[in-house]
């Protein structure tokens, strides 16, 4: 295949009108290596990468704490229509043995050009602070334990790169200790203080779960796991950018404080996202989606009902450069889970996610 004529995004943050070729579904550097010479014109068209969403739980009613391989697909198949080509489904705090079904799931799903490929698993519950549980269950909350993140990533087929962790809970350090090398351990639903977050990230916790959401604002006299993050150079910070969880002018300030390396744009997308309003279900508990506003009967925000393309387009008009939001959604979240090496830019040798779209970020054809 040959995309001809498009303005190509580079990995330098600029457009350059070239032809992009693919072979095997890889991009590859030369027209020489093409065998299906297919012909796509992207005049007047923007090629970016295909987006890279690593904490997400759901969309169209399904969840993929539902366990539910068919569901699974649903996700799949809506992520990449919306530009979203590689996707961590991502799970809540549940009984230990609905988690190890849970994540099993990843396993029974076939590759297929019509879905997002599964580049991960997101392990966001249960090894964290019940003060800041937010919806998540309370009553699975358990304490961090090596052996039991390596049941879990066994059921997963081994494909688990993020689990959260609070550092003020019991055995958090001696499990940031023991599992440091074997997945990415991201700071979240915490009451820790900045001293605690950042001995956690000394450690070999680099990564935050939605910064700002589940933990201690950034204060004057006490900077909390925002002010830790800030300090720690090599850490990247979750951002929902949905219009909802954070105020237009903080994510503005929290691209100037981590420059455009750090920051990864997420959906934290749940069932009812691309639904029309109504109840679903985060978790085993009952949510309420109001154009596109998703709580828990207390009031409390439970995920967002936007995909990662519509945050990056909300980047945009909040004022975030547009080089900058793009490597929010495709290179920061890639390089955050290792896998920057296969997606997140179009570079020969990596997969052929292509999203094309017009100078308003309208999608044209995702491949």
């Amino acid at each position: 295949m040959i995309i001809k004529n498009g303005f190509v995004f580079q990995e330098d943050g600029t457009f350059l009108q070239k032809d992009l070729y693919v072979e095997n579904d890889r991009i590859v550097a030369s027209e020489a290596e093409v065998t299906d010479k297919t012909v796509i014109d992207a005049s007047g068209l923007k090629v970016i990468p295909g987006l890279v969403d690593v904490h997400s739980h759901g969309a169209k009613g399904h969840d993929f704490c539902d366990a539910d391989p068919e569901g699974l697909k649903v996700i799949l198949q809506y992520e990449k229509e919306h530009g979203i080509t590689s996707y961590c489904p991502t799970s809540m705090t549940l009984a230990k043995d609905q988690l190890m079904d849970i994540f099993a799931t990843a396993t029974k799903v076939e590759p297929s050009k019509e879905l997002a490929h599964i580049i991960g698993v997101n392990m966001e519950g249960p090894l964290i602070d019940i003060k800041k549980k937010g919806a998540q269950a309370g009553e699975h909350i358990s304490v961090p334990d090596a052996s039991f993140f390596r049941k879990c990533n066994e059921a997963s087929g081994n494909q688990i790169r993020l689990v959260t962790l609070a550092p003020n809970v019991d055995k958090a350090f001696d499990f940031i200790q023991e599992v440091k090398d074997e997945v990415v351990i991201s700071i979240g639903h915490t009451t820790a203080n900045y001293e605690c977050a950042k001995k956690a990230m000394d450690m070999g916790a680099k990564h935050v779960t939605h910064l700002y959401n589940a933990m201690p604002p950034f204060a004057h006299r006490d900077p909390g796991v925002v002010g830790a993050a800030c300090d720690t150079p090599d850490c990247m910070v979750e951002l929902i950018c949905d219009g909802f969880h954070i105020h237009p002018a903080t994510i503005r300030t929290t691209f100037k404080m981590f420059g455009d390396e750090r920051v990864v744009l997420i959906s934290d997308s749940m069932m009812a996202t691309g639904m029309p309003n109504g109840k679903y279900e985060l978790g085993g508990q009952e949510v309420t989606m109001t154009d596109c506003f998703a709580a828990l009967s207390d009031g409390t925000i439970a995920g967002s009902a936007t995909n990662l393309f519509d945050c990056m387009k909300k980047a945009m008009e909040f004022g975030i450069p547009e080089a900058t939001a793009i490597f929010a959604a495709t290179r920061n979240p890639a390089k955050s889970i290792g896998v920057y090496d296969k997606v997140g830019s179009l570079t020969a040798g990596k997969y052929a996610d292509i999203v094309l779209v017009n100078d308003n970020y309208e999608i044209q054809q995702v491949i």
